[in-house]
């Protein structure tokens, strides 16, 4: 996994653009900005794959996840995820959380199997009108990342 700056944006936005249509899909611009944000980081997988997440006090949030879907298969997920898991817990972060949709099985069932829990969730927060579940993982339990192949 490669630390990405703000002249990965517009690779960041062109793998971005592969997974989300339409205005789900973030500029290059917009992640120029985020990358802006104090402290916000982000993971590049040469693959296909990208990562940002942002760590604020002793809280991280994933900010967006994206396998291209060429690149699926080959557990880049898996493994930006605990990239950005392990930056965010080396910041002090004590959990982190996220948005997903309810209706993606494939992101649910990785969140899941990486210890994230459904906490709440935010109706109709997606463009489409689409539900999202809201999950939290503490960074202090077991390591689970580090228990498996990625």
């Amino acid at each position: 996994m490669i630390p990405v700056s703000l002249a990965h944006a517009p690779l960041l936005a062109a793998i971005h653009a592969a997974v989300f249509a339409g205005s789900e899909a973030w500029s290059s611009e917009a992640i120029a900005a985020q990358l802006r944000l104090p402290g916000t980081f982000g993971f590049l997988a040469e693959e296909g794959g990208m990562i940002l997440a942002r760590v604020v006090a002793d809280e991280a949030e994933i900010l967006t996840l994206a396998v291209a879907p060429k690149a699926r298969g080959k557990n880049l997920g898996r493994g930006l995820l605990c990239a950005a898991m392990a930056e965010a817990a080396r910041r002090g972060a004590k959990s982190m959380a996220l948005e997903v949709a309810k209706a993606n099985e494939r992101a649910n069932a990785l969140y899941r199997a990486l210890g994230f829990v459904p906490v709440g969730q935010r109706l109709r927060y997606y463009a489409d009108g689409s539900d999202a579940w809201v999950m939290r993982v503490a960074l202090t339990s077991a390591p689970v990342c580090a228990t498996k192949a990625e």
